[in-house]
């Protein structure tokens, strides 16, 4: 069986997509064989961590998005998945259709709550503590035309205290986050590759 092919989309830091290829290093599923960001190497982080693993951040722009250009790059690394690790663009109905039921989102917070447009990175660690919440973590979820929207497929939760800051809810979110993502992308790809074997016998 081929690998399965995976490409990364991320906007910042690059933390989670560093864990993502990490966990593929040397695996005989799947690996990382792109990554994609919409902001210059001076304001993302996502570049120095994934040339450190050896693989080069491809640079991408929203515009590039929207008119097909970043699709067709993603086919031509021939990607089976596409996981979007922190990347703050909305995905156009193109993308999601190509890559429908093989692309997945991960979001800092128990969704439904806590998402929608504008509702990302420390917004919600914000809102989540001006809000009062008890609980919060992470979400990960099919991705659709609408931010936040997709099925849940895997939600992991921590405790907020009560003098708990935004930046220590981010944490422990993070903590979440860096735990369960690539697991995640992990199982459901097994369960794909699973699935395709019972086809074809």
């Amino acid at each position: 069986m081929e690998k399965q092919r995976i490409a990364v989309l991320a906007s910042g830091s690059g933390s989670n997509a560093e864990e993502i290829l990490r966990h593929f290093e040397g695996s005989a599923l799947a690996e990382v064989v792109w990554v994609g960001c919409n902001r210059p190497e001076a304001q993302a982080g996502v570049y120095g961590r994934t040339r450190a693993l050896g693989l080069e951040t491809t640079p991408i722009q929203a515009d590039q998005l929207k008119d097909g250009t970043v699709l067709k790059m993603l086919r031509l690394a021939r990607a089976d998945w596409v996981v979007l690790a922190g990347f703050l663009l909305r995905i156009p109905v193109e993308m999601v259709r190509d890559f429908q039921g093989s692309m997945i989102n991960i979001h800092p917070s128990l969704l439904p709550l806590f998402g929608g447009k504008g509702m990302y990175g420390m917004h919600v660690h914000r809102a989540v503590k001006a809000a009062g919440a008890e609980e919060s973590g992470m979400t990960i979820h099919w991705v659709t035309e609408e931010y936040d929207e997709g099925d849940v497929i895997f939600q992991a939760s921590c405790a907020v205290k009560p003098d708990d800051e935004p930046e220590q809810i981010a944490q422990k979110v993070a903590q979440l986050e860096h735990r369960y993502f690539a697991r995640t992308i992990d199982a459901l790809i097994r369960d794909a590759v699973a699935q395709t074997s019972l086809q074809h016998e």
